[in-house]
């Protein structure tokens, strides 16, 4: 079912990938009144596009908000989890409040007003696609500031994700405090050197 309701959200998260870093989730209220052209998977539009609609949709939609899940909570939890936490936590901070909850892939978070599971919705539903485009580059922007902090990485450039380079860096330097470690390319890597110090 969906809500005939104008407060209907857009909810989609980014970050379940990588092997550092936090789950970033977004979701959105578009305003009727303001349509943004251009609204698609984050993933299929340019870096330069993405930063150029995230600060129209902060501008233009009714109601916007970013959460997350810290690694601990992912180490805690687990990603999948920790993804619906993200997103629940999105959905609970927007103001005013949706009334119905569109979510981008095959399950909802709990949340306290009725949801719909759409899969590939960041592509199909305007609204997740701005959710998309809010997570991603909020979370890539994070990862930015923690390449400050731990530049061996490459955070900048992968965003934590598991490139050549990223898992170089990991074999010369070891995980750093915002590595999942419970991601198997890290533990792999945590095995090894607790077995070289035995």
């Amino acid at each position: 079912m969906q809500s005939d309701s104008h407060l209907t959200c857009g909810v989609d998260e980014a970050g379940r990938g990588p092997l550092a870093g936090a789950v970033y989730a977004a979701a959105v209220i578009l305003d009727p009144a303001r349509p943004i052209a251009g609204l698609r998977d984050s993933k299929k539009l340019s870096e330069r596009n993405r930063i150029r609609l995230a600060a129209e949709i902060r501008t233009n939609a009714l109601a916007w908000s970013v959460a997350f899940a810290s690694v601990e909570e992912i180490e805690q939890l687990n990603i999948l989890h920790a993804s619906m936490l993200a997103m629940q936590r999105a959905v609970l901070a927007l103001h005013p409040a949706a009334e119905f909850a569109l979510i981008d892939g095959n399950r909802c978070p709990q949340l306290p007003i009725p949801a719909r599971a759409i899969v590939k919705g960041d592509d199909s539903e305007a609204c997740i696609s701005a959710a998309s485009i809010l997570a991603k580059t909020e979370r890539d922007q994070e990862m930015r500031r923690l390449a400050d902090t731990y530049p061996m990485y490459g955070f900048e450039r992968h965003a934590g994700y598991p490139t050549a380079a990223h898992l170089a860096a990991l074999e010369t330097h070891g995980p750093s405090p915002v590595h999942r470690k419970s991601f198997g390319p890290v533990r792999k890597i945590l095995n090894k050197t607790h077995e070289l110090l035995k």
